[in-house]
């Protein structure tokens, strides 16, 4: 058969501009929602900017120690699950992806590639990198989903909870027992993460073709070789990959309570433990990307979560916003300074597959 006779693969056919359009579309009308109608319709912006100036330089030195302590703790989850790396190679990493996820709306998806990128130059493999990845999400998740039981069960001890606070920790203890049985199964056997693998794949495929597009190809094999890759480096570092999500997830909340109490809104009207409920079911809801770094959801649930609660509308949007702005926007500069670094620091740069390994690498890795 000559090359001529050989079809040529099909064409993938580009999203209709409207679907391309959607998503942006949705991101713009939630921030415009929550800045431009509700947080003035909420409080007086006055009364915030107020509120914020009137904090010491104390007070806004230690919220910015804290601050550089909670961006200093996303590098303790990679260190955990990327035997080999560097600290400074960490702090790259996760400072740029944060950037981009901040602020470019399906932000996540080109950080997952820029971190292939990051992590290719500097000689680890793609294995080493996707197993990084799934585990540091997969332990993410897990916090996202356990803060909300924590706190239900604080709040349980401490008085009675409204019935959206049960039904949203139950909620969320659901969530959490099934990430952890689906987890439990792709470690049990090489088999069992094959069905896992086969049953996701049928999932994810008929939503797909809800959206017109084609279903996927592989997930049994995919689950079968993550199994296989990671099953060493949880059995020999579970715990530092557990405490280090932990320390992450705390240090952010401890910003968040700083802010609080900095602002006046002391544990009369806002308990540490309330505060904690909130902050626990606002980062739920980031697990769904509405917009960038849920740029707009988080301050909504949080403003109104915390007044609620009995904060004072000023004082309380004063703190979220200091909190967004030492957690979400902070990291964006910083993140074009690491971007700037990877370029330059060739010192770094290695040959492809030839990063340091360590007993936890495989060779086949």
């Amino acid at each position: 058969m000559s090359t001529t006779d050989i079809p040529a693969p099909p064409q993938r056919q580009p999203r209709p501009l409207w679907r391309r359009l959607l998503g942006p579309t949705i991101s713009v009308a939630l921030l415009v929602a929550v800045f431009a109608w509700f947080l003035p319709k909420f409080t007086s912006l006055t009364d915030v900017w107020t509120t914020v100036l009137s904090m010491t330089w104390a007070q806004v030195a230690i919220l910015l120690l804290a601050a550089v302590w909670n961006l200093a703790t996303y590098q303790f989850v990679v260190l955990s699950t990327m035997p080999g790396m560097t600290f400074g190679q960490a702090t790259v990493s996760t400072e740029t992806t944060t950037a981009v996820s901040n602020t470019v709306v399906g932000g996540a998806a080109i950080a997952l590639g820029l971190t292939y990128a990051m992590n290719s130059s500097w000689g680890f493999s793609r294995s080493r990198t996707s197993v990084s990845l799934l585990l540091s999400g997969l332990f993410n998740n897990f916090a996202k989903l356990g803060l909300p039981v924590l706190a239900l069960s604080l709040l349980l001890l401490d008085s009675k909870p409204s019935m959206a606070r049960v039904t949203a920790g139950l909620a969320g203890v659901a969530g959490l027992v099934a990430a952890v049985v689906v987890l439990w199964l792709l470690l049990r056997s090489r088999e069992s993460a094959a069905r896992v693998g086969t049953v996701l794949g049928r999932w994810v495929s008929a939503v797909l073709r809800l959206f017109g597009r084609p279903p996927v190809q592989g997930w049994d094999r995919a689950m079968t070789k993550f199994r296989d890759r990671t099953t060493l480096l949880l059995h020999a570092r579970w715990y530092w990959i557990t405490l280090a999500t932990l320390v992450s997830h705390l240090s952010l909340f401890v910003v968040l309570l700083l802010a609080l109490r900095f602002v006046g809104v002391d544990s009369g009207a806002v308990s540490w433990i309330e505060a904690l409920a909130v902050f626990a079911f606002a980062r739920l809801l980031t697990a769904i990307p509405f917009t960038p770094g849920g740029l707009g959801v988080v301050e909504f649930a949080l403003i109104t979560g915390l007044s609620a609660a009995g904060g004072a509308r000023a004082a309380v949007a004063a703190a979220v916003l200091i909190f967004r702005a030492l957690t979400y926007v902070l990291p964006i500069p910083l993140g074009l300074v690491t971007y700037v670094i990877w370029q330059r620091k060739k010192s770094w740069r290695r040959a492809p597959n030839s990063a340091p390994r360590t007993d936890l690498v495989p060779e086949t890795v």
